[in-house]
């Protein structure tokens, strides 16, 4: 019998959006609205006094930081992107280490060994699962069209009621990839970026959870491996970056590295979109240091599952044409 703290559910009415209803990739993790508030998460469990954090990081992982009043101190990275541990870690410090690309399984892997206190950012990496049950945190948003998302393993859970997320207002740009293109909703992917600034640590929200229980995960992967492959096939002998990776890695994009400042406009110029990752480096770095170069030159190049072997023939032709 239904009573009124658990109401009947609605029958009838308008039909709602569709979506095929199957498993999460992670159903055993704690499921939040961003990744930045993973991390925030996780220091309040720990109480870390200190994190280490790469200059090659996003300034968005300041925000729980700041906020939980946590010191942090920035560590280099070699030109491998394995981070120079030439320090110390004391009782209650911490070394978040980012698993670039999702291409740096091997350095995780020897971290999770070497290091105490690991945090491991697999932003990049949502397919790599925890490693040594080291505290884990996921972004949704690098992966799949989601307004929000993030998944965290960690052994201790927080004992408080946490609210869940309501995404709608930050789902414009999702729709009208559909009925327009990605230009046109780029703008409300931007403003949908500014609104998860500084919010509220929650649950995911149930649009997303819905979204991301419709996706095949294991065509996603393949298709991602066999784009990487492709353009690496193609690419390798231009790439100034040695890559480490392995068969079972799924990258969220192909890192070329090259020492032409210009291309990543010029691809932009060809609706070939790339990002540039990591603004904030010019402002933490000085212009002689590897990350500097690094965030300068880098181009992420697309393999997600939106695109198949003949988009990245284009890739491959439209940039040799340019260099």
């Amino acid at each position: 019998m239904k009573t009124k703290a658990n109401p009947i559910e609605p029958i009838g009415g308008y039909l709602g959006l569709e979506l095929n209803k199957d498993e999460v990739f992670y159903p055993e993790l704690i499921a939040l609205n961003t990744g930045r508030n993973a991390l925030e998460y996780i220091l309040r469990i720990r109480k870390y006094t200190t994190i280490y954090l790469p200059y090659l990081s996003c300034e968005v992982l300041l925000e729980p930081i700041n906020k939980l009043n946590v010191q942090y101190k920035f560590y280099k990275i070699d030109e491998k992107l394995n981070p120079i541990l030439d320090f110390d870690l004391a009782e209650h410090d911490c070394l978040l280490y980012i698993n670039y690309f999702g291409l740096k399984t091997e350095t995780v892997k020897k971290l999770a060994v070497d290091v105490k206190n690991l945090i491991v950012d697999n932003v990049h990496a949502f397919f790599l699962k925890p490693i040594g049950n080291c505290d884990t945190f996921y972004s949704c948003r690098k992966f799949f069209g989601v307004p929000d998302g993030a998944y965290l393993n960690i052994s201790t859970e927080l004992h408080i009621n946490l609210k869940r997320d309501i995404s709608i207002t930050r789902f414009s740009h999702l729709i009208k990839s559909i009925d327009f293109n990605i230009e046109e909703g780029y703008v409300d992917y931007i403003r949908n970026d500014e609104a998860l600034c500084n919010n509220e640590l929650k649950q995911m929200s149930a649009l997303s959870q819905s979204i991301l229980s419709s996706i095949d995960y294991e065509k996603c992967a393949k298709i991602r491996r066999e784009n990487f492959f492709y353009l690496h096939h193609h690419l390798a002998g231009l790439n100034m970056l040695d890559l480490d990776f392995s068969e079972d890695d799924v990258p969220m994009a192909y890192p070329l590295l090259i020492n032409k400042s210009e291309l990543k406009q010029e691809l932009i110029n060809q609706k070939i979109f790339v990002p540039t990752y990591w603004r904030n480096v010019y402002e933490w770095t000085k212009p002689d240091s590897f990350e500097y170069f690094f965030t300068k030159h880098s181009v992420p190049l697309p393999v997600d599952h939106r695109y198949n072997l003949d988009d990245m023939k284009t890739i491959v032709k439209v940039l040799k044409s340019l260099l």
